[in-house]
């Protein structure tokens, strides 16, 4: 599951990763009903969509569902299932409240001083919630099948979603101002108003280009205007 983004493509999104992950667990199959066998493989690598940090939910609950004997349609149609809710809670909790809670603990704890440290527990601790999260996932499945959708609602996960929300834009609204004040701390007055005006620039820009603003040019752009302002005042 690791690796399940690892053949990534537009015609099954992550399906070749989850077939490469069913795999190991479908074998015993190979023995009690080959046949099965042989139609749970494919099932299993087929067009499937998810956050990658929940589709051992997927998964599990997929193999489950082939060991229970489940009609092969009625497994197909729970993969097609889970695509959109693992997606929106993998998103909001990770992508929207996870990752920018430790990014901007770890903006604090630089400007306070821990240095290149920060940046080591923001990796550990990403990666000990990842780790830990998929294990409960494909176990949670597992045990689940096609109560999977039940097993969820009954979980931490909608909570958790809920909960790292405001404690993620809690996080950032303190690192924001506590980074820039240290990046600006050698700035002369005339460089910091500069730096405000690049900001409501960038904001006019946004608002008037927004059709043809995408977050990877948005990005290149932001990092592009920061280091030539930097440039310039230096």
């Amino acid at each position: 599951l690791l690796a399940v983004q690892g053949a990534w493509n537009y015609e099954r999104m992550l399906g070749t990763g989850m077939g490469y992950a069913a795999e190991p667990l479908l074998a015993d199959l190979t023995e009690s009903d080959p046949v099965r066998h042989t139609e749970a493989v494919v099932r299993s690598a087929e067009f499937f969509n998810c956050n990658p940090m929940l589709a051992g939910l997927a998964l599990g609950a997929t193999v489950r569902a082939e060991y229970d004997a489940a009609p092969g349609a009625q497994v197909a149609r729970l993969r097609t299932a889970l695509c959109s809710p693992l997606g929106a809670l993998g998103d909001q909790f990770f992508w929207a409240g996870l990752l920018p809670m430790l990014v901007a603990a770890a903006l604090i704890g630089v400007v306070l001083g821990a240095g290149f440290w920060a940046v080591v527990g923001l990796l550990i601790a990403y990666g000990a919630v990842r780790l830990w999260t998929g294990a409960w996932a494909l176990r949670t499945g597992l045990a689940s099948g096609l109560r999977v959708g039940q097993a969820i609602n009954a979980s931490w996960l909608p909570n958790g979603v809920r909960r790292v929300g405001p404690v993620a834009g809690f996080a950032v609204g303190l690192a924001v101002p506590l980074a820039a004040g240290w990046y600006l701390r050698d700035f002369s007055q005339h460089a910091a108003a500069a730096v405000i005006a690049l900001a409501v620039a960038i904001v006019v820009a946004v608002r008037w280009l927004q059709p043809a603003v995408t977050s990877v040019r948005f990005t290149l752009a932001a990092v592009g205007l920061t280091i030539l302002l930097r440039w310039v005042v230096a």
